[in-house]
């Protein structure tokens, strides 16, 4: 009898460590839901009064899912207001329209703050005009207006290795300028009207969104870079500082609480870990050269090369 006495209660304490195991797990599961529930789906809109983050940072496309997300932020009644830490040389010159007209329309809505670290130079600082205020650290690399646009040539190797390449166009300037041949001069003016006629739209922005003349954007828009304390000095800038400014600017400007937590906002996939391992090697090895990205870009360029 008594062995049975014992075996109820060792059956009863199992019991108890497996309702107790049981309860730690649901608790568990129920945590897990809370924070995936607060953060929002991909992290974009947490529970309650906070900031969003934009990082831009290095070469900037087109990217229909990230101007998505900024959208999303205008319906989001607890995100007061946006910060965009941009650390860039620039990018596609259409790419970085895209990102000021988001930027823009987002601004409409919420109150929009740019952060420059240590680079935000021509598309990058084509973004950091689509912010209401900018701030960037005394030593930020910024300005270099102007649109660029590169072409190889490559018709004394072709003859080298002995290939010909024929081509047959509709007309005078299609396929122009070609690798396979040098570019005559219409087709040098062509391209000089598409540059200037991009250069003219650049200029403008910054004329409007930094209270200029266009005589003065031009003046400074010659495809040089200015340090923070220069690009303050020519107005390209409001402050110099960092975060911490800009949220002090938007407490006293537009009475944002300065105590806000900031979210990092997160759009799209994650590339997949072998994708990061190879970009990493590859800036390794780069050093100052074009990411490898740029290879595949077709279009006008408005970036800064060291």
């Amino acid at each position: 009898m008594a062995l049975e006495a014992d075996d109820i209660l060792d059956r009863r304490r199992l019991r108890r460590r497996m309702s107790i195991w049981r309860i730690a797990a649901i608790g568990a599961i129920v945590g897990l839901l809370i924070t995936i529930v607060a953060d929002g789906t991909g992290g974009k809109f947490p529970v309650g009064d906070h900031l969003v983050r934009l990082e831009v940072l290095g070469l900037i496309l087109e990217d229909r899912e990230r101007d998505q997300a900024i959208a999303e932020i205008a319906e989001d009644p607890n995100a007061k207001a946006l910060i965009v830490f941009i650390d860039s040389p620039g990018g596609t010159t259409a790419g970085s329209e895209g990102l000021y007209i988001a930027l823009r329309k987002l601004a409409e809505d919420k109150p929009v703050v740019a952060v420059l670290g240590s680079i935000a130079a021509s598309g990058g600082y084509i973004t950091a005009i689509g912010a209401d205020h900018i701030v960037a650290r005394r030593n930020t690399i910024t300005g270099s207006i102007g649109v660029l646009f590169q072409h190889t040539e490559i018709s004394d190797l072709m003859d080298k290795v002995g290939v010909d390449v024929e081509m047959i166009t509709s007309g005078g300037l299609k396929g122009k300028p070609s690798p396979f041949e040098p570019m005559d001069e219409e087709g040098r003016e062509a391209i000089r009207d598409l540059i200037l006629d991009s250069y003219r739209w650049f200029v403008g922005l910054v004329a409007e969104r930094r209270n200029l003349t266009v005589a003065q954007a031009t003046t400074l828009g010659d495809g040089r870079v200015y340090s923070g304390r220069m690009a303050m000095e020519a107005k390209l800038i409001d402050a110099i500082g960092g975060e911490t400014e800009a949220i002090s600017w938007l407490a006293d400007q537009h009475g944002v609480s300065a105590t806000l937590p900031v979210h990092t906002l997160e759009w799209g996939d994650a590339p997949p870990l072998l994708e990061q391992l190879v970009e990493n090697v590859w800036q390794g090895f780069a050093g100052n050269a074009l990411p490898q990205r740029l290879v595949d870009i077709d279009g006008l360029v408005s970036i800064w090369q060291p």
